[in-house]
C-alpha cells in the first residue's frame, strides 16, 4: 500500500509540483495551503508523513509542528523554507521534525530525506516487536504469593538509580530480576549489558568490564571499549560476582563510588552513568569470612537485596511455566501449538526440580522437540519423573495421617515417609541426605534401619 505524504505549503506551484514528484516516486500525496487545514486533515486521515512549509500566513510552520507532536509525538515531519537559518533548523528539529530541508528544492535531496525518514521509522518499528518479543521470552511468569511478592518490590526498587544484588539458587530466573529491574527504570531505553563473571578467566575479565587501549596485551591489535563503556546510562548486570577476582572487585568498587574508571593498559579516567545489578548463588556474607569478597563492595551492592525463590517453593507456578514455555518453543521450532495432559502437569509438580527453572525450561524444550504429536503425556516424561510419583505417594499418605489415632504413630509414618523423600532427592545418598536434613549420619542410618527402608543401590 502506498503511503500517504500531506504538503503544507502555502505557494500553489509548489505543491502542485511535490504532487507529480511524489506520484512518480509512488507515494500518494495530499495537499494542505495552511497549517489550519492542515490540522484537520490529519485528524480526520492520518498521513505517513507530513512536508511542512515554515513560513505560512497565519499558523507558522511551527506552530504546526508543535501541534501535529503534541496530537501525533511519533509523526514524521520534515520542515522545508527558503528562509532557513542554521537557528530555525535546530529549533524544529528539537521540537521533533526529522529533518530539515531548503527551498529550492533538490529533487534527489527531498527523496532521499523521505525514504530515510521511512527508514528509520521501519527500524524503529522493528526494534519495537523485538525488544517487546524479548520481554515476552524474559518475563517473570507466575502468579504465587512469592513472586508477587517479589514483582512489587522490583515495581517499588526500579525506577531509583540504587545498586541491587540478587541472591538465589543456580536456574532460579536472577536474570529476569535483573531485566525486570532494567526495563521498568529510567534508564529502560538505554542499554542492558551483562556479563557472567564465572564464565570469563580473570585475566580477561578486567578486559571485557573496562576495555582495553590497542597494544595493552599480546593480541590487543585496537582499542576495545568494556561493558561498563557500552552500558553508559543504562544497566550492567554481573552475574555470579561472588566468583570475581579481588583485584577486579576494587576496581568494580571503585566505579561504584567515583563513576569512573580506566581501560586496560591506558591512562585516561573514564566517567560512566552506570546502575550496577549484581547476583550471586553463593552466600557472600561467608565469602567475605574466608577473605574471597570484600566487604566494602558487598555493602556498595547490597543496598537493595533480592531473593529469588527455588522452584520447589512454588510449584503452583509450575502449570504457568510449563504453558510459557510451550508457547515459546512452539513459536521457535515453527511448530502448531502443543498440549500437555493434566496427569503430566500433576507429575512435574511433585518433583523437587535442583535445577529449578532453567531445569523445566530444558525439558519442555526437549518435549516440543521430541513429540510427535499435539499432546503431551506422562509416558513422554523423563523415567527420573516416575520415579518421584513415590514422593506423591508419600504425601497422600500423609494427608490420611489425620485419622490416625496415635500420635506417636503419626509422627513416626510422617518421619518415615519424610527420609524416603530426602533419600530419592538426593540419589540415595546417605552423607548429603543426613546434611540436608541436618542430622547426624549415624542416627540417619539408625532411622533407616528402624523403619526398615530397603536402601536402593
Amino acid at each position: 500500500m502506498a503511503k500517504t505524504i500531506l504538503v503544507v505549503d502555502d505557494e500553489a506551484s509548489i505543491r502542485t509540483s511535490l504532487q507529480g514528484i511524489l506520484e512518480d516516486e509512488g507515494y500518494r500525496p495530499q495537499l494542505a495551503e495552511d497549517g489550519v487545514t492542515a490540522l484537520t486533515m490529519v485528524q480526520q486521515d492520518l498521513p505517513d508523513l507530513v512536508l511542512l512549509d515554515i513560513w505560512m500566513p497565519g499558523l507558522d510552520g511551527l506552530e504546526v509542528l508543535q501541534k501535529l507532536k503534541a496530537i501525533h509525538p511519533a509523526l514524521l515531519v520534515i520542515m522545508m523554507s527558503g528562509h532557513g537559518t542554521i537557528e530555525t533548523a535546530v529549533r524544529s528539529t528539537k521540537m521533533g521534525a526529522y529533518d530539515f530541508i531548503e527551498k529550492p528544492l533538490s529533487l534527489e535531496k527531498l527523496v532521499l530525506t523521505i525514504q530515510n525518514a521511512f527508514d528509520m521509522q521501519r527500524l524503529q518499528d522493528e526494534n519495537e516487536v523485538l525488544r517487546d518479543a524479548v520481554l515476552h521470552d524474559h518475563e517473570m511468569v507466575g502468579s504465587s504469593a512469592v513472586i508477587a511478592s517479589l514483582r512489587e518490590q522490583i515495581r517499588l526498587v526500579a525506577p531509583s538509580s540504587a545498586s541491587v544484588l540478587i541472591t538465589g539458587e543456580n536456574g532460579t530466573g536472577k536474570e529476569l530480576v535483573a531485566r525486570a529491574v532494567h526495563f521498568q527504570s529510567n534508564r529502560s531505553s538505554k542499554p542492558f549489558m551483562e556479563i557472567n563473571c564465572a564464565a570469563i578467566p580473570d585475566e580477561l575479565i578486567e578486559s571485557e568490564l573496562f576495555g582495553h587501549e590497542k597494544g595493552a596485551f599480546t593480541g590487543a591489535v585496537s582499542q576495545k571499549k568494556g561493558k561498563f563503556d557500552l552500558a553508559d546510562g543504562g544497566t550492567i548486570f554481573l552475574d555470579e560476582i561472588g566468583d570475581m577476582s579481588l583485584r577486579t572487585q576494587a576496581k568494580v568498587l571503585r566505579v561504584l563510588q567515583e563513576r569512573k574508571f580506566e581501560r586496560v593498559g591506558g591512562t585516561r579516567t573514564i566517567e560512566v552513568d552506570v546502575r550496577i545489578v549484581a547476583a550471586t548463588n553463593k552466600v557472600l556474607e561467608e565469602e567475605i569470612k574466608q577473605g574471597a569478597f570484600r566487604e566494602d563492595l558487598f555493602y556498595r551492592l547490597n543496598v537493595v537485596p533480592f531473593t529469588v525463590p527455588p522452584l520447589r517453593e512454588r510449584k503452583d507456578d509450575i502449570p504457568l511455566l510449563i504453558e510459557h514455555f510451550l508457547d515459546l518453543f512452539c513459536r521457535k521450532e515453527g511448530r502448531e501449538r502443543i498440549e500437555i495432559q493434566s496427569d503430566a502437569v500433576d507429575l512435574m509438580k511433585c518433583y523437587n526440580w535442583p535445577g529449578n527453572i532453567r531445569e523445566l525450561k530444558n525439558i519442555v524444550e526437549r518435549l516440543v522437540i521430541m513429540s510427535l504429536g499435539r499432546s503431551i503425556g506422562v509416558d513422554q516424561l523423563p523415567d527420573y519423573f516416575r520415579d518421584h510419583e513415590v514422593s506423591a505417594d508419600a504425601a497422600a499418605k500423609l494427608e490420611g495421617l489425620a485419622g490416625t489415632n496415635s500420635l506417636r504413630s503419626a509422627r513416626e509414618e510422617f518421619e518415615k515417609e519424610f527420609i524416603l523423600q530426602k533419600l530419592e532427592e538426593f540419589g540415595w545418598n546417605i552423607s548429603k541426605t543426613a546434611e540436608a536434613i541436618a542430622l547426624e549420619r549415624t542416627n540417619l542410618h539408625r532411622k533407616i534401619k528402624s523403619y526398615g527402608i530397603d536402601m536402593k543401590k
